[in-house]
């Protein structure tokens, strides 16, 4: 509908209104919400003293397109039906705009649907330009070779950034999608894979309000975007243009669908959650968009292009339900979204914090925990890990001694997959979760993190239902072989459901073949304590998951048992352990001589637990070590919590501050040694610091956080 015309239509229904009538319409429309959209100023409604001003500002909020609906609204509202039942007479009649007309109305739809974004935990009201979020992801044509999907899969920090910098260099735009090859010839049909929480939802987002805007995809006269999760609740039966009826301005298909079927792109979204079979005989499909049929004839047919073969499709999935989809479609291009590269996480720490001064002290603080900055590659932990230190920054709270566990942020990020499941599988999640958990338990102990199907029948796992949420399937070479493998987004969160199978009780359930993988948690624990150093986060995480209140919440969540048991074995294995703790010096004295189990207590965030364990050892001696943020944070936290503590031998190791990066000039700091002094005594620091750029000087903000104050230690300086 024209500007003008919405304009007069608006002006004629509000000059209907008594002046009571008129200020009881501004009135309601203050606080309407409509289709949750922000509602226009007290401010400007207070402006608008007459019909004219008013039908300006509800044209200008709404645009032309809704205001009309918007008024409609309303009127009904203020009981004002006849006015409202007229102004819907008069809309009726601007339907016959013409054709171009409609696509300028179509667009300001799209645009007016997709420009904004809520953020999950967004109250009533609260909305983001979805342009002021939007950070580009690392789109990748093309498939794997297995190596390299492992080493993708197994890289942190660092050596993570790398690679993913070496797939951005390689990467191909949005924008790329339906360019022609090298025959001049343009691809119909797409197809964009990504894991869950990758950004695929977002990256249709963005496609829509960008053609809306004519900066994208030029070519297509229309776009319309089909979301499977909604299709799954579509009756049994409709139409191709009833799907696409309801991406329509108040259900109004476009005229010229016959004629424009060569130049419209059909957006199919959500594939992977398709509950019904698309594998139909040739002779049930249809060709007509208008005939009523089943709605999986209807998407067989589309996908095998008899139902609109001119059209083009671009489908996004998540990579499991890749070989359900080429059984029903021949895709003439495909590209994976791998998630953000190191530059791009930045930007969008910069974009999620306003303050340009937040969002670069949040960013550095993220950097010093290696595990969780590269598990920031997908868009939704980088979300849940801004969002928590947002909230932190706001309350005025300190980073470094309120920053949550790597255990809890993984948990955060599970419990935000787990949201999307049906209720229907929710009802069954504790076994499904039980049987998920043992294969990448026995990953860990095969040193495996690609998973051939063979492997995947073997734990009983059913692809409709847990493969999609948490296992991504690749396509991979071999040498001259090309086939399938599953895998977990990266290795950490492969560990985190391996710790998840040790700590879930087993009532028997899943035994029949999941005894193989099995291993009891002490044999876990001895051999990482041996030789098995590949284990250290998988017990870190186990511990994380002691933590009572964690414990609980996952109970509730999932409907699983945890065994209580684990918490006595982990206790015991760290006061007994040479690995984990305990390296008895010449004196018999109990000292800590591995700063992992310091972090293994540091992730339980049990007070009592650790008191106990540190209550059998009187010193820690640390040599040789690059401290990160994080393993900063974890020597203050048990600094703090040690009963008995005698002495703190840190030796030959550097620090890096929070606002500087590693220097590879860094020099390690002298052996400097805290031990224990006369009760009463002044806590006296003494050193030496010749150079104020050495590892010494990069030494002190540390022991500001985990020495001054603390009764009874003091540092000194000894010979080496």
């Amino acid at each position: 509908m024209a500007r003008e015309n919405t304009n007069d239509f608006l002006l004629e229904a509000l000059e209907d209104l008594t002046l009571d009538m008129f200020e009881k319409f501004k009135y309601k429309l203050s606080y309407i919400d409509y289709d949750e959209m922000a509602n226009i100023s007290k401010y400007l409604l207070k402006k608008a003293n007459d019909p004219v001003k008013l039908a300006d500002y509800i044209c200008d909020h709404y645009g032309a397109d809704l205001a009309v609906d918007v008024a409609i609204y309303v009127l009904e509202r203020i009981n004002q039906r006849d006015t409202a039942a007229k102004l819907k007479q008069e809309k009726a009649k601007g339907k016959g705009t013409s054709v171009t007309d409609y696509k300028m109305k179509y667009r300001e739809h799209v645009q007016k649907n997709y420009h904004w974004i809520k953020d999950m935990n967004a109250c009533i009201g609260e909305t983001v330009a979805l342009n002021s979020r939007y950070t580009r992801l690392v789109l990748v044509s093309g498939h794997h070779h297995e190596k390299k999907k492992e080493h993708e899969i197994t890289a942190v920090g660092r050596r993570h950034a790398e690679i993913m910098q070496e797939q951005m260099n390689s990467s191909i735009s949005i924008s790329d999608l339906f360019k022609p090859d090298r025959d001049r010839q343009a691809p119909k049909t797409v197809v964009i894979l990504g894991a869950a929480g990758i950004g695929k939802t977002m990256t249709v987002r963005k496609i829509l309000l960008d053609w809306a805007s004519e900066r994208l995809y030029r070519q297509f006269d229309y776009v319309f975007y089909i979301h499977f999760w909604e299709g799954n609740l579509l009756k049994a039966e409709g139409s191709l243009t009833d799907m696409i009826t309801k991406c329509c301005p108040s259900d109004n298909p476009p005229g010229d669908l016959e004629e424009t079927r060569k130049n419209f792109l059909l957006v199919i979204d959500g594939f992977d959650k398709l509950r019904f079979s698309l594998d139909r005989p040739q002779n049930d499909l249809c060709s007509d968009p208008w005939e009523v049929k089943p709605v999986e004839i209807i998407l067989s047919s589309l996908f095998r292009k008899i139902l609109l073969p001119e059209c083009s499709l671009l489908i996004l999935t998540r990579p499991a339900a890749l070989q359900k989809l080429q059984q029903c479609l021949v895709c003439e291009r495909s590209a994976e979204i791998l998630g953000f590269s190191e530059v791009d996480k930045e930007e969008y720490f910069h974009k999620f914090f306003e303050n340009k001064e937040e969002g670069r002290k949040a960013f550095q603080f993220v950097k010093g925990n290696e595990m969780v900055f590269t598990m920031c590659l997908v868009p939704i932990m980088c979300w849940i890990v801004c969002t928590v230190i947002k909230q932190q920054l706001e309350s005025g709270e300190d980073l470094a001694q309120t920053a949550k566990t790597i255990t809890e942020i993984y948990l955060l990020y599970v419990s935000i997959l787990l949201k999307s499941l049906s209720s229907k599988l929710k009802q069954n999640l504790h076994i499904i979760l039980k049987r998920l958990c043992c294969l990448p338990a026995d990953g860990i102990w095969q040193q495996r993190v690609l998973f051939v199907e063979e492997a995947i029948k073997e734990f009983l796992l059913n692809q409709t239902d847990t493969l999609p949420l948490f296992l991504n399937e690749s396509t991979l070479q071999k040498g001259i072989a090309c086939g399938s493998a599953y895998s977990f987004i990266h290795l950490s969160v492969q560990e985190f459901f391996a710790s998840l199978f040790y700590v879930i009780k087993d009532d028997g359930e899943t035994r029949d073949k999941q005894e193989d993988p099995k291993r009891d948690v002490k044999k876990l624990l001895e051999n990482y304590a041996n030789s098995r150093h590949d284990f250290m986060l998988t017990v870190w995480f186990l511990s994380g998951l002691l933590n009572k209140e964690r414990r609980n919440a996952l109970e509730k969540e999932t409907g699983c048992k945890m065994s209580p048991e684990i918490k006595e074995e982990l206790l015991m294995w760290l006061q007994t352990s040479q690995k984990s703790a305990l390296a008895v010096n010449a004196e018999k004295r109990a000292m800590i001589h591995d700063l992992e189990a310091c972090h293994s207590l540091y992730e339980t965030q049990d007070e009592s637990f650790v008191k106990t364990v540190l209550g059998y050892f009187i010193g820690l001696y640390l040599r040789d070590i690059n401290f990160t943020q994080l393993d900063q944070t974890v020597l203050s936290f048990c600094i703090k919590k040690w009963p008995k503590l005698e002495s703190l031998v840190v030796g030959y190791c550097s620090f890096i501050s929070e606002d500087h990066e590693e220097r590879s000039d860094q020099q390690p700091a002298k052996l400097l040694h805290l031990k224990q002094i006369k009760a009463g005594n002044p806590v006296n620091f003494v050193h030496e610091d010749p150079n104020e750029d050495s590892g010494v000087n990069k030494y002190r903000p540390v022991i500001r956080s985990v020495g001054v104050g603390y009764p009874g230690v003091c540092l000194c300086e000894t010979s080496t």
